[in-house]
């Protein structure tokens, strides 16, 4: 029996098997990429180009919003300064007519008997605290009521003298204050206590 033939021709499909060059180099970097799957391939300069392009403009637009946020820093900073004066102001217009009641009182005082200075003197006091009050200060006097560390400031203790005294407080040595519910000084108080301590 003998050998068939070794074939040189084409394929049985087509393709020339003589002529297939496998060592065909790939095409040199930096060359335009063939497109993929139908779509375009960007050359690598040209994306370089892009890229930087669109990081100059990231730049540009992350200053511009830094010196926005540091304009609005700075006015809201100035709006509050602005607000603070003008809510001091208000209050020294409150206090205006009761400063001039105590100018004047001063300037008479070696004139009047001492029971009309004494008026005198509760009228303006009691004309200052209308509009302290009136602002939002209060006082805090808690001579018989709960020691309250977060309000009251204890300077000394005594024993009390019955048990349901235990951690009260027996005496205001200094009057504490609020305003508008904030704590602007303790109040300095003498404590009830059994252990010795508040």
């Amino acid at each position: 029996m003998s050998e068939p033939a070794a074939t040189t021709g084409p394929s049985a499909d087509g393709a020339d098997l003589a002529s297939t060059d496998m060592s065909a180099e790939p095409p040199a970097h930096g060359a335009e990429s063939e497109p993929v799957a139908g779509l375009p391939v960007e050359p690598d300069v040209e994306a370089i180009k892009r890229l930087e392009t669109e990081l100059e403009e990231a730049r540009d637009k992350h200053l511009r919003l830094a010196a926005e946020f540091d304009n609005y820093r700075k006015r809201i900073a100035k709006e509050r300064s602005e607000l603070t004066d003008r809510s001091q102001a208000d209050l020294i217009s409150r206090l205006l007519d009761a400063i001039d009641d105590m100018d004047r009182l001063t300037t008479t005082m070696d004139n009047l008997p001492v029971d009309s200075l004494r008026e005198a003197v509760t009228l303006v006091d009691k004309k200052f605290w209308k509009q302290l009050e009136s602002a939002g200060l209060e006082r805090i006097d808690p001579t018989g009521a709960p020691f309250d560390p977060a309000q009251h400031e204890a300077v000394s203790v005594v024993p009390p003298p019955s048990p349901d005294k235990d951690h009260q407080v027996s005496g205001t040595f200094q009057i504490g204050y609020r305003f508008k519910g904030t704590l602007v000084r303790p109040a300095r108080v003498q404590v009830y206590s059994e252990q010795g301590q508040p």
